[in-house]
């Protein structure tokens, strides 16, 4: 908080496939457990591990043969993987290596039981899994155990009515099932509260930002989006 630079935690050693180097990092998510860094690796085709104490030069492999795009990490410590090649949603315990499908998985398409180049996610304490369903311009919901999604926001082809997204990207739902989604390629990002069906411009949609992809909130409720295409984070007060 306030440095003005920031400080090399994973690769930093070009482009490439050894276990010190990354190739588009795309996701990441920290695990307080151990202290490190799980990351999708996209370009290798794997999710990989970074220990975040000092001295660490190279990465551990925790999952390869994978088109790995969205991570996310349930109460206990299951990790949910995309796979926006095989459009599905897996999760798996540490160290197992081929998952148990949760989301998806019944080829590419827009019907209630398959996703089309699924993207960010997130998981509740329910272990309810929200996928944003990127070439579907939607938001689906997987109950745990659910045989098919339900569709939370957009699903109306896409387009910039508030009934609609555009290639929808980073999420975040609060405890009340209000979902946060960058609506990538309307240059905005979105709040849809349960069960509505359209949503409201909390940011952008006017300059503000240009292809946002990742939002995250911290504990005072502040916003942080990645500006993608204007290659910088912003943070924006919601009070």
């Amino acid at each position: 908080m306030g440095d003005t630079n920031g400080q090399v935690v994973a690769g930093g050693n070009g482009e490439g496939n050894r276990l010190d180097q990354l190739n588009l990092p795309i996701d990441v998510l920290f695990d307080k457990e151990t202290d490190s860094l799980i990351i999708c690796d996209t370009w290798n085709r794997r999710v990989v591990r970074w220990s975040h104490r000092s001295g660490t030069t190279q990465g551990e492999l925790l999952i390869d043969n994978i088109d790995p795009y969205g991570l996310a990490m349930d109460d206990q410590r299951y990790l949910y993987i995309s796979d926006y090649d095989k459009d599905e949603v897996r999760r798996y315990q540490i160290g197992d290596k081929n998952g148990t499908l949760v989301a998806g998985g019944n080829g590419q398409g827009d019907g209630l039981t398959q996703l089309k180049a699924p993207t960010y996610l997130f998981v509740d304490q329910q272990q309810t899994v929200y996928v944003s369903d990127n070439n579907n311009h939607r938001v689906m919901k997987w109950n745990k155990g659910a045989k098919e999604g339900i569709v939370v926001a957009g699903g109306q082809d896409e387009g910039d009515a508030l009934t609609q997204l555009w290639y929808p990207q980073g999420l975040f739902v609060d405890t009340l099932g209000t979902i946060y989604v960058a609506d990538s390629r309307n240059h905005r990002v979105m709040r849809w509260p349960k069960g509505a069906k359209q949503g409201t411009v909390i940011v952008g949609g006017n300059g503000q930002l240009n292809v946002p992809f990742g939002l995250s909130f911290d504990r005072r409720g502040n916003l942080y989006v990645l500006d993608n295409e204007n290659h910088r984070v912003q943070r924006f007060s919601m009070q």
